[in-house]
């Protein structure tokens, strides 16, 4: 699919991978809507420099994904004011640092906070996207997950199934939305500067990079040309490709 001129809508575009995400589409000429959570100055500082650096269209747009309304509004809002939605990134996410033992503090509250974010918002993105895309003939959705969806590891255990299931619904979904639009899943390792990160003990982080075959986290820019290249594709859906300095191989 040509980028030129196609609507990217990035959830979390305001996060450490999610504005690489921004800048690598808007390199390649799509126009961005940028949606929050709640760091609104700084999705909008994202939007105004995308527009001014490469000359797209781009606004923020602040949506609470576990709100199926407020998806839906979200979805409404973003196709007006671009008048097409090409493109969905699923790379809003949640995550806090409970060790897999520690099943008590592996409440209830945590696992449905986690679940609702990282599995059910990208589910009620899909559904609200789908028509739109059917109508138009084309779409692209790219979900991002993590390498803690392949194996038992990660911040926790509701992290790491989160992720085995958003994996999972990226082959689903790619059979239910064939042959219109097209659903890819990038999962990275470690990744340095970014909010999820920030989340994770300092030990953690420092036994993952050195646990994997390149010593290093992986990078954020090789993720985001990774879903440029999925959006771009027009034989490749309902895969997952991991980038994690070679960690987990599948």
């Amino acid at each position: 699919m040509d980028l030129t001129g196609a609507v990217a809508l990035v959830t979390g575009g305001n996060g450490g991978l999610g504005q690489r995400i921004c800048h690598a589409l808007a390199r390649e000429g799509a126009h961005i809507a940028v949606m929050y959570a709640q760091s609104r100055d700084q999705a909008e500082g994202v939007a105004g420099e995308l527009a001014s650096r490469y000359q797209v269209n781009a606004a923020s747009f602040a949506c609470d994904i576990t709100d199926g309304a407020a998806v839906e509004r979200l979805v409404g809002d973003v196709s007006r004011r671009f008048a097409r939605l090409d493109i969905l990134i699923n790379d809003a996410a949640y995550n806090k640092a409970i060790p897999f033992t520690d099943l008590d503090n592996l409440t209830q509250v945590e696992w449905d906070k986690i679940m609702d974010v990282n599995l059910t918002g990208p589910m009620r993105l899909t559904k609200a996207v789908a028509p739109v895309m059917k109508a138009q003939g084309r779409g692209r959705i790219v979900n991002i997950a993590s390498v803690a969806g392949l194996q038992p590891t990660g911040s926790s255990i509701a992290y790491a199934v989160s992720k085995a299931g958003l994996i999972h619904l990226t082959r689903c979904m790619a059979v239910a939305l064939a042959p219109e639009t097209l659903v890819n899943c990038v999962a990275p390792g470690l990744l340095e500067g970014t909010r999820a990160t920030a989340n994770l003990l300092p030990e953690m982080v420092v036994r993952n990079a050195a646990g994997s075959l390149l010593k290093k986290a992986a990078d954020k820019d090789d993720c985001a040309d990774m879903v440029v290249t999925m959006c771009r594709t027009e034989t490749m859906t309902g895969q997952t490709i991991v980038i994690d300095a070679g960690r987990v191989f599948h």
